[in-house]
């Protein structure tokens, strides 16, 4: 099964001015993608973080990661083609 990694990135995260000074959250929280990025860097499981936020669904938890993924892609290509 393919994923449209940018579909569900725009489903799944949402920033706003008005919540949490624009941070990323994912849509319909206030939860931070950097929470859910810290959580899973820390060794929490998809399934720990879901425990942790009820709220929560695995698609979110990996929506966030793909998010992150992304952006951190975009900012090493930003540093690689600096001169």
């Amino acid at each position: 099964v393919m994923i449209d990694i940018d579909a569900a990135i725009q489903n799944r995260i949402h920033q706003d001015p008005e919540i949490l000074c624009g941070k990323p959250v994912i849509r319909g929280t206030r939860i931070p993608v950097y929470v859910v990025i810290d959580l899973f860097s820390n060794g929490y499981s998809e399934a720990e973080i879901i425990d942790d936020f009820p709220d929560l669904y695995v698609e979110d938890v990996r929506a966030a990661l793909a998010y992150y993924l992304r952006r951190s892609e975009s900012a090493r290509d930003q540093l690689l083609d600096t001169p």
